[in-house]
């Protein structure tokens, strides 16, 4: 249809555009996206019949613009239902390695009991590779993953370096931008305000 409202010259470069950025977009479905409309082929490029966009006259734009609604939607659904539900605080995924079995295991119970975590998986047989006093490092260790509350990163922090034997223990987060609603609503229970 579109190309029976444009010269030749353009209906070509349009359909060669078309072909181009849809075989981008099955490689790459934002880089086909993005092709689409850089090329200028959904600009406002109107015929004097119809008044009717090109964009909208091509079969794949309905489906770019359902798939941005979708990739849109699923991005900030999960951070909004945690803020619109009073039952939910903003969460965090913590990951602490541990040189050993046993001090996995304190560390863990310690954290649980001070009500600075739900939950602490501990994840034995794991091996770290890393640089250390300008030297290659490789050590057998456990990793611990801690689902808590944002607030209490700071304090988890210093539980963790008043109660771990590294020198630099590694504490890093992780936001939770969703999940199991129920599952949520038990880390704001279980942990301290």
């Amino acid at each position: 249809m579109a190309s029976t409202l444009l010269s030749p010259t353009l209906a070509t470069s349009t359909k060669a555009s078309v072909v181009f950025a849809s075989s981008l977009h099955r490689r790459h479905p934002l880089v086909g996206a993005f092709c689409i409309f850089s090329l200028g082929i959904c600009s406002p490029l109107y015929s004097s019949a119809s008044k009717t966009g090109i964009a909208q006259s091509l079969p794949i734009f309905p489906l770019l613009q359902s798939k941005f609604r979708r990739h849109f939607a699923a991005t900030s659904v999960g951070t909004k239902a945690m803020e619109d539900k009073s039952a939910t605080v903003p969460s965090i995924v913590v990951y602490v390695t541990v040189p050993n079995k046993e001090a996995g295991r304190k560390l863990a119970e310690s954290i649980v009991k001070e009500r600075l975590a739900a939950c602490v998986n501990r994840v034995p047989g794991i091996e770290s590779v890393y640089e250390w006093n300008g030297e290659v490092q490789t050590d057998a260790e456990e990793l611990l993953i801690i689902k808590t509350r944002q607030s209490l990163l700071e304090a988890l922090t210093e539980h963790v370096k008043a109660n771990h034997e590294y020198e630099v223990p590694e504490v890093i987060s992780l936001p939770i931008t969703g999940g199991n609603l129920k599952y949520l609503e038990w880390i704001k229970g279980s942990t301290r305000d």
